[in-house]
């Protein structure tokens, strides 16, 4: 069967020996000092004389800074990862100019992830096994799923996230098979008490991934504020709080996979609401609810796997008032309260809000479909 040939990351856990970790963890230290000293020079040029300074200046900067006697340990790691951190920064001041972002950020040690990034002149691929350049041994992966026949890497992206695991993502080419083309047509209106209600009166129920661990994670967030700062007590606290995190966020990740995958297979076109969730969580009462949807997790779940498949994501203009208007005879009430769930109309049809929200979503998603209109700039 025909496919589409993609660019497609497949990710599994690693195990490294103590010299492998050592070698990574200088690589971490060395392109988070880069990326943060890069940022420091870039934010004073503009602070001070309103100039622009661009990734080419800051790779001729980056050799400077590898012939000063104080940073002449930026030579020791690859200087592919180091690289890559430069254009990172620059691919976060080209969203910030564009207005899709923030200013772009200093990186702070044990905060987050700490990721490294090797292209195909910075690694070894023989016989299924990666070895990372200045390494003499190769990594030891684990995963059960193997990579497609014939594949080469053009990337791996390593990481150490905040629970001490250490993952690989393998960037190689892969063929998606094609699905049969289907007439199934499908709304999505994003809720809280069922995280997405389908045009079809189907509720999707929400698991409240983080409300399962709250008590444990507010239990292991009180003894770790009450851990001396700096001290060896506090480390393992922080651990414990990771990982509760890390498991809430793993099984969030696992659910909106299997939920998205099931309705690009299913349906042609998906129509969904252009949600601002930046914005809705500023609302106190329905941050933690909002940020445990994960709705903004889901989004591009949908529009890649679509891409990959030959299906069509619509996002409609987040001001439609879809959950007052009467997907019946089209009229819009004045207003509707979080608090109503159920409402009648003054044609008579009695609707549920949320079903009805997505009849509205999908009869809009199908006419920017066919228009192209009436739909905001798709996100980049």
């Amino acid at each position: 069967m025909a496919g589409k040939v993609v660019k497609r990351a497949f990710k599994y856990r690693f195990y490294p020996t103590a010299v492998q970790a050592d070698q990574l963890a200088r690589t971490f230290g060395c392109t988070r000092y880069v990326y943060n000293r890069a940022l420091a020079e870039r934010s004073q040029a503009w602070s001070q004389e309103g100039r622009r300074v661009s990734y080419a200046d800051t790779s001729t900067m980056l050799t400077g800074w590898k012939r000063e006697a104080e940073t002449a340990w930026l030579s020791e790691p690859s200087k592919g990862p180091l690289q890559e951190s430069l254009r990172q920064l620059q691919g976060a001041f080209d969203k910030f100019w564009r207005k899709q972002a923030r200013f772009p950020q200093f990186k702070r040690k044990g905060r987050s992830k700490e990721s490294a990034t090797y292209f195909s002149n910075c690694f070894t691929f023989r016989g299924g096994q990666i070895r990372l350049a200045k390494q003499s041994e190769p990594l030891d992966i684990r995963g059960s799923r193997p990579l497609p026949e014939g594949a080469t890497p053009s990337r791996v992206t390593v990481s150490r996230n905040a629970r001490g695991q250490y993952h690989i993502s393998i960037l190689v080419e892969d063929t998606i098979p094609e699905l049969d083309r289907t007439d199934r047509v499908v709304g999505l209106d994003a809720g809280i008490t069922s995280l997405y209600t389908l045009s079809t009166g189907e509720k999707i129920p929400n698991p409240r991934h983080e409300r399962r661990d709250r008590a444990r994670l507010a239990k292991a967030q009180r003894v770790l504020a009450r851990k001396q700062k700096e001290s060896r007590n506090r480390a393992k606290a922080r651990l414990t709080v990771a990982r509760i995190h890390g498991r809430i966020a793993d099984r969030r990740r696992d659910y909106l996979h299997t939920l998205s995958t099931r309705l690009v297979r299913e349906n042609q076109v998906i129509a969904i609401e252009d949600l601002s969730v930046r914005n809705m969580v500023k609302n106190r009462s329905l941050s933690r609810a909002i940020s445990d949807a994960g709705w903004s997790e889901f989004r591009p779940m949908l529009e890649y796997k679509a891409d990959w498949y030959g299906r069509r994501v619509v996002a409609i203009d987040r001001f439609h008032p879809s959950s007052k208007t009467c997907s019946v005879c089209g009229e819009v009430v004045s207003a509707m309260p979080l608090d109503v769930r159920e409402w009648t109309c003054r044609c008579g049809v009695v609707h549920d809000r949320d079903v009805n929200a997505a009849r509205n979503i999908l009869a809009v998603g199908l006419a920017v479909a066919a228009c192209g209109d009436g739909v905001r700039p798709p996100r980049t």
